[in-house]
């Protein structure tokens, strides 16, 4: 047995329905008095007459469910009975609403069909009888317009809907992709901070356990050292949890200190040296100072170049060189050379004392040499000059790190406006 799906309808829906249904009854009964019957017609007919309106009326209700078929049935109906004009008003104003531009076609064509014949006979139709007739053919007219209106009223607020919900989820996935080039933000923080920090602390305490004789001034000092980078690491930990905790991952909180520049290049160099770093720096230039976005980048940059040597490359010379100035942008360029043999890398820790000592964890070993001589390339699995590439891009520059000389160099060019 088939099933006949239900329609859900609201309590506006309802509320429409029923005003559909009174509008009907009401048309029907003001114009009954209008409306001309042949005097032929006996009261019997007459009664059967208004007896199909009132079901007619009663019709409009299912107008939901077989729009096209209701209007069809009333358009064929309203050619013989005469209280029909109201209900089938209601149906075609339906079909016109809710159904496609083809379908309402066929509905419009069969409610005019008869108006060619009417026309040819217009001159041979009385008067009140020809009235009726325009007055009918003109309220279906108004009826299938008033529906087509209400269609492209509908689709427009569809539409507009529907761009609203969009922008929306265009909106929310902005939001999405700036928190997440935030966080992507702080992890390059962390890795850059962090990374510089502990490796300096994993190149002294190296030192004393290759070294644990060593005299007692040069284990405090690298105590001394380590402690002071623990303790540094734990500041700028702090400080990106801060970030982290005020919401927004774009810039540094209340009671930060400032983010670095350009000129602490100097103090980064300082510390590397301290750890046993040969280093030669040429530059920054003197007078003007960069951007704080390109400074900052020119110094994450060196920061995390000279982490990779202590880590992947200990012992190996380093050459540092920024030069540029406003209109020619910042030019940073790191290079180091082959690290020494493991055993000219044992004489040189033994030579240096604790506070100078190689990073054994990562350059100790037959083949530390050999796996060592990309130097800045290595680190992370290549994720440090990954976000080293990202930075510079976003500073509007370009970053490129290659093999050179048996050891490794970085090349990045940063924008320096005029």
């Amino acid at each position: 047995m088939r099933r006949i799906n239900r329609i859900h309808r609201t309590r506006r829906d309802w509320a429409a329905d029923l005003g559909l249904f009174l509008f009907a009854a009401c048309f029907a009964a003001v114009s009954s008095q209008s409306i001309p019957v042949a005097e032929s017609l006996g009261p019997g007919w007459r009664a059967a007459d208004q007896a199909a309106g009132g079901l007619a009326c009663a019709a409009v209700l299912l107008r939901r469910r077989w729009p096209v078929p209701l209007a069809v049935v009333l358009l064929v109906a309203g050619s013989v009975a005469h209280y029909m004009t109201g209900p089938a008003m209601v149906a075609v104003f339906t079909v016109a609403a809710t159904r496609p531009w083809r379908v309402t076609a066929w509905v419009a064509a069969l409610a005019f069909a008869p108006l060619p014949f009417f026309l040819w006979r217009l001159p041979d139709l009385p008067e009140d009888r020809a009235g009726s007739a325009v007055t009918y053919f003109a309220l279906i007219a108004g009826a299938i317009g008033w529906g087509l209106f209400r269609r492209s009223r509908q689709q427009l607020i569809a539409s507009l809907r529907e761009r609203a919900e969009l922008a929306e989820a265009d909106a929310e996935s902005r939001a999405e992709r700036a928190r997440m080039e935030a966080r992507e933000e702080i992890a390059r923080e962390m890795h850059d901070v962090l990374g510089h920090r502990l490796s300096l602390l994993s190149v002294h305490a190296g030192a004393l356990e290759f070294n644990p004789g060593a005299p007692r001034e040069e284990i405090e000092r690298a105590a001394g050292v380590m402690r002071e980078s623990a303790h540094l690491a734990l500041h700028d930990l702090r400080e990106v949890i801060g970030v982290l905790r005020s919401g927004s991952g774009t810039g540094p909180v209340e009671g930060e200190r400032p983010q670095p520049e350009l000129a602490d290049l100097a103090r980064l160099v300082a510390e590397a040296r301290a750890a046993g770093g040969r280093i030669e720096v040429a530059g920054p230039p003197e007078g003007a100072a960069p951007p704080p976005l390109v400074g900052r980048t020119a110094y994450r940059i060196v920061q995390e170049a000279l982490t990779n040597v202590r880590k992947h490359a200990p012992g190996a010379a380093v050459a540092v060189r920024v030069a540029g100035g406003p209109g020619d942008g910042l030019t940073v360029e790191i290079r180091n050379t082959r690290p020494p043999g493991p055993e000219a890398e044992r004489e040189a820790q033994r030579e240096a004392g604790p506070g100078a000592g190689a990073d054994t964890g990562h350059g100790a070993g037959p083949d530390a040499a050999a796996s060592a001589v990309a130097g800045i390339g290595q680190g992370s699995g290549g994720q440090g000059l990954i976000g080293l590439a990202e930075r510079a891009r976003l500073a509007g520059g370009e970053l490129t790190a290659l093999p050179a000389d048996g050891g490794f160099r970085v090349h990045a060019w940063l924008p320096w406006q005029g």
